[in-house]
């Protein structure tokens, strides 16, 4: 594991987290902003809505990238980055070409497709498993109920259909085994304004368990992971990261996690759920709501939300997709204050979609009404805050309110210079666009 120190002693160690199981410690004393460690991707893959803005390999974001000849679908730096991308390429390079337009494996299956690859050429431990190998990672098959493991089936006829020439594949079992370990330990990688752009798997970042009192962040430089402190962290002090977006309640949160990860969390947030009541707020009415409309109104706002996930994978026409926004915000206003985590999920989704249109004036005044309960209810450091100040920065820079522009976009860099650090190329483009304008 590349530290920041890595010709000195170790500053950090795998050990067992009572409770938790294996975890990372610190053997150092780390200060706020400081890189902990860095991890290159054991394998990765770039979104296909991504193809053409971003090399294959590097996933470097640039003008005039080239193309491959033969499927004339991906896109490189140049000649070299196209030579080290070819052997995991190959995979799809050919049947690209065959399958046309029915090409469409889920990237879950194109990533595991990779690490089946991955593993024949590389046996040995790589610079990405310092201190936990790919082999090691939990399946959590025992926990699996029958959609879950339908959907692996699903996902191993797809890698059948779709890699077959270039692949021998382990048995079904082994297969159920590994498509489970990437269920629960792949990574997506993320841009500056929180865009996906791709999934990995980095298994040195897949050891820290998870808190949503974190003290670590993880950000991304191309397809290498790098994580730096948020908080002080003082030798022998566990090191974690946050598995989820840590928005919601404390219910909703430990949800998310038994669905995905199959624990629940005890970190003092999730104990003390001393910012449920504000993340919660009711409107302050005469006739107070009871608490029998508070908890329709919840459950109300968890099916919305679902439903507009479902909805926007259904590609929905886009005004549409705001009409359910509007709607759901105006019936939900009657309870919630704007703050409300709920109102918020929806403005989110309201400003996204204004954002697709190019309806620069919507997306601002929904991003001005999220920014400052959105600074109360994350931590400090917050990629959804510096991203949220960013967008709004370069809204207000378009639309040529240069003051208010700068004001933001300080706001973001501020942030960034310690969850990114300060030579992180985003940082410095921010920068430049500030010295543009």
């Amino acid at each position: 594991m590349s530290s920041a120190r890595s010709s000195e002693s170790p500053a950090l160690e795998r050990f067992q987290s009572p409770g938790k199981g294996r975890g990372l410690r610190a053997l150092r004393r780390f200060a706020v902003g400081e890189l902990l460690f860095s991890c290159p991707a054991y394998t990765c893959v770039l979104t296909v809505n991504e193809r053409g803005n971003h090399c294959e390999c590097c996933f470097a974001r640039k003008e005039g990238l080239s193309r491959c000849g033969r499927c004339k679908q991906a896109f490189y730096c140049n000649v070299e980055c196209q030579k080290q991308d070819w052997p995991l390429h190959k995979l799809e390079c050919s049947a690209m070409c065959v399958f046309g337009q029915n090409w469409n494996p889920s990237e879950t299956v194109r990533l595991t497709a990779r690490i089946i690859a991955k593993q024949k050429t590389h046996p040995g431990r790589t610079e990405s498993e310092k201190l936990l190998s790919i082999t090691e990672f939990e399946s959590h098959l025992d926990k699996l109920d029958n959609e879950k493991r339908e959907l692996i089936q699903n996902d191993i006829s797809a890698l059948h259909h779709f890699y077959s020439k270039h692949i021998e594949y382990p048995d079904n079992a082994a297969l159920v085994v590994l498509f489970g370990q990437v269920n629960c330990n792949g990574f997506t990688i993320e841009d500056e304004e929180l865009s996906h752009l791709g999934s990995a798997i980095f298994p040195d970042v897949a050891l820290m368990n998870h808190s949503c009192c974190p003290n670590v962040i993880v950000t991304y430089k191309g397809t290498v992971a790098e994580v730096r402190a948020v908080q002080e962290i003082e030798a022998g002090d566990e090191i974690f990261t946050s598995y989820i977006d840590l928005l919601y309640p404390t219910e909703d949160r430990n949800d998310r996690l038994r669905d995905s990860y199959f624990f629940t969390c005890d970190c003092r947030e999730c104990i003390t759920k001393k910012k449920d009541k504000d993340k919660l707020e009711i409107r302050k009415l005469n006739e107070p709501p009871s608490a029998e409309a508070v908890r329709d109104m919840i459950k109300y706002a968890r099916n919305v939300i679902e439903e507009f996930r479902r909805a926007k994978h259904y590609k929905y026409i886009l005004c549409e997709l705001l009409e359910v926004c509007e709607l759901s915000l105006d019936k939900m206003g009657a309870v919630f204050v704007e703050s409300n985590v709920y109102m918020l999920h929806m403005m989110y989704q309201a400003m996204g979609v204004c954002l697709y249109m190019q309806d620069w004036e919507g997306a601002l005044r929904y991003g001005q009404k999220i920014i400052k309960p959105y600074s109360k209810h994350y931590p400090l450091y917050s990629l959804n805050v510096a991203s949220m100040w960013l967008k709004l920065g370069r809204l207000y820079m378009g639309l040529e309110n240069r003051p208010a522009g700068v004001k933001a976009l300080k706001k973001a860099i501020a942030i960034m210079e310690i969850a990114h650090g300060k030579d992180h190329p985003y940082v410095i483009e921010i920068k430049k666009e500030l010295e543009a304008h």
